[in-house]
């Protein structure tokens, strides 16, 4: 029985292959409610949950190109100080958005900070890395 289309509630924990763990929703005290198949999740982890039964548990390696993609190197930025209204106040690790023609924000972080300009990488912070999930389907809402 496929669980596409339907609302899921799911607990996971998500870790890297060395095993640092990187989020968890049993850390958190509560599940994760997405449509299965709606592209609300990365590819790997809609596949991993459309068969299973409400108190099923799997484990599952999810290479990058189902998770976050390749790291694309087209995707770090530089801008021109003159471009960078507070540039004083820019550090290295910082989240910043930027924002497209349309509109729309573009999480990126602050990799570099030179007196010439910044360089801002748009990649997700998962980029490049196969993921691990512990999964288990709590509940299916009808």
């Amino acid at each position: 029985m496929s669980n596409t289309g339907k609302t899921l509630r799911v607990h996971y924990r998500g870790t890297l292959d060395d095993g640092t763990q990187f989020d968890s929703s049993y850390d958190r005290g509560e599940t994760l409610e997405f449509v299965c198949g709606a592209h609300q999740m990365i590819a790997g982890f809609d596949a991993a949950v459309v068969d299973m039964e409400v108190g099923e548990k799997k484990t599952v390696h999810i290479p990058a190109t189902e998770a976050y993609g390749e790291r694309r190197e087209d995707l770090v930025l530089e801008f021109p100080a003159a471009q960078v209204p507070n540039i004083e106040q820019i550090h290295v690790g910082d989240k910043l958005f930027l924002t497209t023609p349309a509109g729309q924000p573009v999480p990126v972080t602050v990799v570099e900070v030179a007196p010439e300009g910044v360089k801002l990488d748009a990649n997700h912070e998962l980029a490049g890395k196969d993921l691990n999930f512990d999964i288990e389907l709590v509940e299916v809402v009808e």
